[in-house]
């Protein structure tokens, strides 16, 4: 019996070792990539302004004519991130809302996983989706419409992130007790007016976090964008226009011809830290949110 519990403490401290050195190396490369966008991005500022970075209109290090003004890639970002969470929002709360009060338990325990299918489908497909049928259908109806646009490869963009904002709301909304919709029953409300407003405002914080964690992806996705927004740094919001959002630059210079150690190079750490900044900030803000509703509502 001793002999047993012996071996049984070996193994649980081989165990702990082997968590606490999974834990370690995550920490590790964390820091080393922050490192590395940091020294980078130093040696970069070191020759262009910081100013002229945030306030340049244009965006233009390959060429001859060379300016750093981070704006045009900003706004073709955010216009993009901007029609795929407009997209995705409304669709993926009622798909969530619906799938937790409304449909069978069969039907939704198969239509759930099916559902997240979507997000095992390659980006890549997701392109091409873009680029040769909805960009086209697009044109047929609506005048001036590029052949890349920021348009298509939003509204692709905002399918693709569908499946995280109604699978996770979805989840935060079956999570409120049952207690709470048994007592708005009680209280003469209907299905529909307990939905609305007793549930859905329960599990707010879960929603809320949903949303800012497909906002995060969508800012960071990079082969749509790449594909079907096209490779034109242009600072504008009309969405029928060729756009270059700060990850396909960095795809766009990462396979090209350019030097490295060269300030063009070097142009896509800074765009790199940037986008980091601005992903840290979402999630931050995801998890304070998150933690401000779990005080309020314990």
């Amino acid at each position: 019996m001793a002999k047993a519990n012996f071996k049984r403490k070996q193994r649980e401290k081989v165990i702990k070792w082997l968590l606490t050195l999974s834990g370690l190396i995550t920490i590790l490369t964390t820091l080393a990539i922050i490192w590395v966008l940091f020294s980078e991005s130093f040696s970069f500022f070191r020759e262009v302004s910081l100013w002229s970075f945030l306030t340049d209109t244009e965006w233009t290090p390959l060429f001859t004519n060379k300016h750093y003004g981070i704006l045009p890639l900003l706004a073709g970002t955010f216009l993009t991130t901007l029609i795929a969470v407009l997209t995705a929002a409304p669709l993926g709360l009622v798909i969530a809302i619906y799938l937790s009060e409304y449909a069978p338990k069969g039907f939704r325990k198969g239509i759930k996983p099916a559902l997240e299918l979507l997000a095992a489908v390659p980006t890549v497909v997701y392109g091409f989706f873009a680029l040769t049928v909805v960009t086209p259908f697009l044109q047929s109806f609506i005048p001036g419409v590029d052949s890349f646009n920021a348009l298509s490869a939003g509204l692709v963009m905002g399918i693709m992130i569908i499946p995280m904002i109604s699978s996770l709301s979805e989840d935060a909304l079956y999570a409120v007790p049952k207690s709470l919709r048994e007592a708005s029953y009680g209280m003469g409300a209907t299905k529909f007016q307990t939905v609305f407003k007793v549930t859905v405002p329960a599990a707010s914080s879960g929603i809320i976090v949903s949303i800012i964690l497909a906002i995060a992806r969508a800012v960071g996705e990079t082969m749509v964008v790449a594909i079907a927004a096209g490779q034109q740094p242009t600072l504008t919001l009309d969405p029928r226009k060729s756009i270059e959002t700060i990850t396909a630059y960095i795809v766009q210079v990462s396979l090209g011809d350019v030097q490295h150690g060269s300030v063009e190079y070097r142009t896509i750490f800074a765009a790199g830290i940037t986008l980091f900044l601005f992903t840290f900030a979402l999630n931050t803000l995801g998890y304070r949110i998150k933690k401000r509703y779990q005080e309020k509502y314990a």
